[in-house]
């Protein structure tokens, strides 16, 4: 029950972090910078992936649309491609994880729930590795052009879709942990019921041996050469 908990805790916060990494990608304030007079600012300038944008002081915008995919940089298509990913691998991660949950009823066994549930959490894993990624190398190009004394164009400060995104990752590495975990308990939970259950019929088949009674049908015969090869064990400690 406490597992099932854990796996329910798991996948609020790996949708809640895909929703986060999904969000990011229509939000415009990816990097601000902001021109600054006398009295009030009289232009704000953002970009995300893309388009460009300005926006005066009447609050009127301005925006341009990115050219060409090919004449892009480098920077920009890495980050397009892996936040894209992201969005996918978590996609297929939430029905991965619908499937193996142990609260629902479709999947099949608790073993092979427990591997559907840890490749759901390898997808939210991976897709939150390549959303931080991308939000890291997009910070990272913004702050080091900021800190570059030789840079001379317009030079922008983090944006809020980059918290945000940092945010999500977070949370999807967090869950699908928590979700690849949950393979190693299914198993280990499974091994421990079934040598319990060959204890309990090994013990029941030495009673019966010693009753003069056959052994119950569910030892298999394995058990049972097993026990005719050390029967002479207990008949000698029997005799003294």
């Amino acid at each position: 029950m406490a597992n099932m908990g854990i796996e329910i805790l798991a996948f609020i916060l790996t949708i809640s972090g895909w929703i986060l990494i999904s969000s990011t990608l229509p939000i415009d304030y990816w990097k601000v910078s902001s021109i600054d007079g006398t009295v009030i600012t009289t232009a704000t300038f953002w970009s995300n992936l893309w388009k460009t944008c300005v926006t005066d002081s009447t609050g009127v915008s301005n925006c341009k649309d990115f050219p060409s995919m090919l004449a892009l940089e480098g920077y920009i298509q890495v980050c397009r491609g892996l936040m894209i990913a992201a969005v996918c691998l978590g996609f297929f991660g939430a029905i991965l994880a619908l499937v193996g949950m142990k609260c629902t009823k479709i999947g099949g066994s608790d073993r092979v729930k427990a591997r559907i549930a840890c490749l759901a959490g390898l997808n939210f894993l991976l897709g939150g590795l390549s959303s931080m990624t991308a939000c890291s190398l997009y910070a990272h190009r913004i702050t080091s052009e900021f800190f570059d004394p030789t840079f001379v164009a317009q030079k922008y400060e983090l944006g809020a879709a980059l918290f945000i995104g940092w945010a999500g990752s977070a949370l999807c590495i967090l869950g699908g942990a928590v979700f690849c975990f949950s393979m190693s308990e299914g198993g280990t939970t499974t091994t421990r019921s079934v040598l319990k259950s060959k204890n309990n019929s090994t013990k029941l088949c030495f009673l019966c041996y010693f009753l003069g009674g056959p052994c119950p049908p569910t030892i298999s015969p394995l058990h049972v050469s097993w026990i005719c090869m050390n029967k002479s064990v207990p008949q000698a400690n029997y005799d003294t």
